[in-house]
């Protein structure tokens, strides 16, 4: 029986703070997955006309998946925050894409008929599982050459996208890091990021009970002296410090997505249509160049060109990585499409988490900008790789 494909529509996203990774961060003795709780049902909370029975999936990335991060999280998460035991659920994982993969991976599902509505998002508890904890890579990667030793410590891979395009400089990379803080403290000031805030309860058995409310990593005093003054931790006279990437971070985050058709059903509130998706893959060793391929795909799919996009939320992992998508689409560093209201090197990257932060960040963005009508979500990937997911807006 032959089918056709169904639009699916971004309803709603929410994350919790982020917090910074390690024994005195926010979420130091709080579970990665009573984090997801805690999204999951403020998801629920804020769509009452969303029946729990009608969720056909529960898709939660995580990159390692372990002690608090594993039992199948997106299952085992659906059943701790109270959803319908017929409601079924999986983990995923594509590194700092594992979000963002969800999402398309739901949303494919959802296309097809084979649900209605799905919600999607990602954890990473950075303090509990520290990156590459517990991973053993296979020798053959270094033995047989096929790749770069350098390919498997991320802030290596940050210096080697340097070394390629020697125009980017450190300089350069502080003065864009130093822009995403800024961006990052007009925009709390303004109330453009706190709506999307879920308030976790908090635990700690010093100090006892408390409340995240807000992002731990921004630093809104960073000036570009003390910028110039940090280490360069992945090779000696250096270019890529703790200032121009962003951090080691915990955090959660959900959306609810579904078919438009089910979505005016239910008369749920939308924000913007996913359009179009890809995920590319580059040489591991400069893996912070994959988001270029990966949105070159959707473009060229589409008919489209960078004009036409009048937003794009690139995910910061490293300034150099950002600054290299720019160049390559002949972008200006300040251009005030790219992350109007901040990124990674401020607000903070729980890997797996990321990439539905940057849909809730361009859903807020699109209501406030009703006259654009395409946007991009985009990020590098771990191992070489990259994804873009085309959106269009709802509210033109």
């Amino acid at each position: 029986m032959a089918r056709t494909a169904r639009d699916v529509v971004f309803v709603d996203g929410v994350r919790t703070p982020f917090g910074k990774a390690g024994p005195n961060g926010l979420y130091a003795e709080t579970r990665a997955d009573d984090m997801v709780v805690s999204v999951i049902r403020e998801l629920i909370r804020r769509n009452p006309a969303l029946p729990p029975e009608r969720i056909g999936e529960v898709a939660i990335a995580a990159t390692t998946q372990t002690g608090d991060q594993g039992l199948t999280i997106g299952r085992s998460a659906a059943v701790l925050a109270g959803l319908p035991k017929s409601v079924p659920g999986y983990a995923i994982d594509r590194m700092c894409a594992g979000a963002m993969t969800a999402v398309t991976t739901a949303a494919g599902s959802i296309a097809l008929g084979a649900s209605d509505t799905a919600i999607a998002g990602g954890v990473e508890h950075m303090g509990h599982h520290p990156m590459g904890s517990g991973v053993d890579p296979n020798p053959r990667f270094i033995s047989e050459r096929l790749v770069d030793p350098s390919a498997l410590v991320m802030g290596s891979t940050a210096e080697n996208l340097h070394d390629r395009y020697p125009a980017i400089t450190r300089e350069r990379a502080d003065a864009y890091a130093l822009g995403s803080q800024r961006k990052v403290a007009a925009a709390y000031a303004a109330g453009q990021i706190q709506p999307d805030l879920v308030p976790v309860a908090i635990r700690s058995a010093e100090r006892g009970w408390g409340l995240a409310t807000a992002d731990e990593p921004p630093r809104p005093d960073t000036t570009l002296a003390a910028l110039a003054g940090l280490k360069t931790p992945f090779r000696p006279h250096g270019r890529v410090t703790a200032g121009n990437s962003a951090g080691l971070n915990d955090g959660a985050t959900g959306c609810v997505i579904a078919a438009a058709d089910v979505a005016a059903e239910l008369g749920l509130d939308t924000t913007m249509r996913l359009v179009d998706f890809s995920f590319a893959g580059v040489d591991p060793e400069v893996m912070g160049i994959g988001p270029v391929p990966a949105t070159e795909a959707v473009l060229a799919r589409n008919d489209l060109t960078m004009d036409d996009i009048g937003l794009i939320e690139i995910n910061e992992a490293f300034a150099v990585q950002v600054l290299a998508f720019l160049d390559h689409f002949k972008i200006a560093d300040d251009d005030p499409r790219v992350n109007p209201w901040g990124g990674a090197i401020a607000l903070g990257h729980p890997l797996a988490s990321s990439g539905v932060r940057l849909m809730i960040q361009l859903a807020r963005e699109f209501a406030a900008q009703p006259a654009v009508r395409y946007g991009l979500t985009t990020m590098c990937v771990g191992l070489g790789m990259g994804g873009t997911v085309l959106w269009e807006s709802l509210n033109a």
